[in-house]
């Protein structure tokens, strides 16, 4: 059974005072996962934002793990301009690349690392040596994967995650062991075709490398993401259905300190 609870409480201690407290519902479910849900896709973005920027101003030194692809995109559109007034700073931050795709050209604009660079990292103050990604043209990808597994260490303070259409995160696909690491992975055929939309060209990539799911859920806070009608079906799974690796999104239920923040549409059975 679900309980709506007031949100001015919860988000007040955790994040200050966003804009939009009267436009947001917080759900909570017994098995733990605190469900955002903005009446909108600008609160979405807006807010997300505005907690990111707290997390920052609270926190400048914060290690986290970032996802690339069409969902942060506003979010980090948002975070550029934040910087750029002076609002918050990444100048003492790490950034951990979630993924990489392997089998592109390095300048290949569907990269993970090009994309985060191009949407993120170029419209904020980072410094280029706080920003860690997975180098998946060396020959030794067992020596590369356990490398940034050791870089992560202590671990991440936030994560912030997309949400795949079967339930993936990161490229840990339905299936990946609970303790798995960070390593060289197979992708779905969901996952191939999806990322077409990445690329200029028809060589889509068929593996990649990925931070690992022991690695995400010891991160000490993360946050879900997902917008739009077509995410629908997935967050109601992630939701209402049974915790598994067969969707490893649901694996987030048993975090102590995890968000799922979605939109009026993706959250429209909830």
């Amino acid at each position: 059974m679900r309980a709506k609870v007031p949100i001015r409480t919860v988000l007040t201690m955790a994040y200050g005072t966003p804009k939009d407290f009267a436009k947001t519902t917080l759900v909570r479910y017994p098995e733990g996962m605190n469900i955002f849900k903005f009446d909108s896709e600008d609160a979405w973005v807006r807010e997300v934002a505005a907690f990111w920027c707290e997390r920052l101003r609270s926190q400048p030194r914060l290690r986290m793990c970032l996802p690339s692809g069409h969902t942060p995109n506003p979010i980090f559109a948002e975070m550029g301009r934040a910087v750029a007034a002076g609002k918050v700073s990444f100048h003492e931050a790490q950034i951990f690349a979630l993924d990489e795709f392997g089998g592109l050209a390095r300048d290949d604009q569907g990269r993970c690392a090009n994309m985060l660079g191009r949407y993120l990292l170029k419209h904020i103050d980072l410094p280029a040596q706080q920003f860690h990604s997975l180098a998946v043209d060396e020959p030794d990808l067992d020596r590369v994967c356990g490398e940034y597994d050791r870089a992560i260490e202590p671990g991440f303070d936030l994560t912030l995650l997309g949400l795949g259409l079967n339930g993936h995160l990161g490229m840990n696909e339905p299936g990946s062991a609970e303790d798995s690491p960070t390593r060289r992975v197979e992708l779905a055929k969901s996952t191939i075709a999806s990322s077409g939309k990445y690329l200029t060209h028809e060589n889509l990539p068929t593996w990649g490398l990925t931070v690992g799911l022991k690695p995400l859920l010891a991160s000490k806070e993360v946050w879900l993401l997902a917008n739009g009608s077509g995410k629908g079906e997935i967050v109601k799974r992630v939701v209402r259905g049974p915790i598994g690796t067969d969707v490893p999104a649901t694996l987030l239920r048993k975090h102590p300190n995890s968000f799922l923040m979605v939109d009026d549409e993706a959250g429209a059975t909830l």
